[in-house]
Parts: structure tokens; C-alpha cells; sequence
């Protein structure tokens, strides 16, 4: 089968880094447990939402995000089965292109740079499985699809759900 895996919020957990910076920049408590429905910005007063939007903007974001547990010994199990790409859309924040290949560098070193799709819209794309957190990724792809869980998607029911990546690999392995 030949696999498309996003990263934000399916391998790296973009929504903790999210809620750990606005943490600092407003002295807050919030915790990633207490947000049950929606983006994080969603989830803050008005007056801070502003500086969540800017995270993915601001040079280093994408670097040190810790990886979704137990991905990397799924991924690395599934490309031993399977013909796995790293699907992200990555253009959409320029400066996250070569912050996300150095983060697949270090946290999934098994996956070669031929395997990494940094792109724009993911219908473009053809093949058999697309894991991604984002409905509107999953509208248009041609073959089957996995909605990975995350407080922003909750509303969303229209595709089959996976929780964790040990649900993935139920699924694929």
C-alpha cells in the first residue's frame, strides 16, 4: 500500500507546543486535557488568540516539537510494510520547510528525504491510506482515509477516527 502521513498533530504535537508558548507568553495554566473542542486559539480569550496564530510563524516552532507517542516505532513498522510518505503543508508557513525536515531528521531518521512531501493541497496526491487531522485534507484524497484525533476535530464525523498510533498499527500492520 503506499501511505501519506501528515505531521502536525498526527506525528508531532503541535497543539501541546501551542499550549506550552502561551503559557509563557501569558503567565496562564491552560492545559491540553482542558481543551475538549476546537483550535487552541479558540479556547483563549480574544484579546490573546492573536499570539497562538503567530506560533507557526515564528522561527524555531516547528524544531523541537515532541513526536505523538508511539509514532515512531509504528511509522518505522509501517515502512517496513509499506510504501510510507510524509504528507505536510509545510509551504504554508515558508520558514516550518527546512524546520520540518530536520525534525524528520532527528525523530524519523528512517524516513529518506525522496519520501517527504512538503506541499500545499494534499488532493493532489494518489494512493491507498492519507492519515491526516484535518478533515478538509481528507475531503478530496482519492483512497481510503484516517481522521487522527485531535481537540480541534471533534465535531467532525464523517471519516473513521483513530486515537493513537497503536490504533494505527491495528489497523495497517
Amino acid at each position: 500500500m503506499t501511505l501519506f502521513v501528515d505531521m502536525d498533530d498526527v506525528l508531532a504535537d503541535t497543539y501541546a507546543k501551542h499550549v506550552e508558548l502561551y503559557n509563557i507568553e501569558h503567565n496562564a495554566q491552560l492545559s491540553v486535557k482542558a481543551l475538549t473542542n476546537g483550535e487552541v486559539w479558540q479556547n483563549v480569550p480574544e484579546e490573546h488568540q492573536d499570539s497562538i496564530r503567530k506560533h507557526v510563524r515564528q522561527n524555531g516552532f516547528f524544531i523541537d516539537l515532541e513526536p505523538k507517542k508511539d509514532s515512531q516505532k509504528v511509522m518505522e513498522a509501517l515502512c517496513q510494510k509499506h510504501e510510507v510518505y510524509i504528507a505536510t503543508a509545510a509551504t504554508q508557513f515558508p520558514n516550518s520547510l527546512k524546520e520540518k525536515s530536520d525534525w524528520l531528521d532527528q525523530h524519523f531518521p528512517f524516513i529518506d528525504w525522496q519520501y517527504r512531501i512538503l506541499c500545499g493541497h494534499k488532493f493532489i496526491l494518489r494512493g491507498d491510506l492519507l492519515i491526516d487531522d484535518r478533515a478538509y485534507n481528507l475531503k478530496k484524497f482519492e483512497g481510503d482515509t484516517l481522521l487522527f484525533d485531535s481537540p480541534h476535530n471533534q465535531e467532525e464525523t464523517d471519516y473513521k477516527r483513530v486515537f493513537n498510533w497503536l490504533e494505527v498499527a491495528e489497523i495497517l500492520l
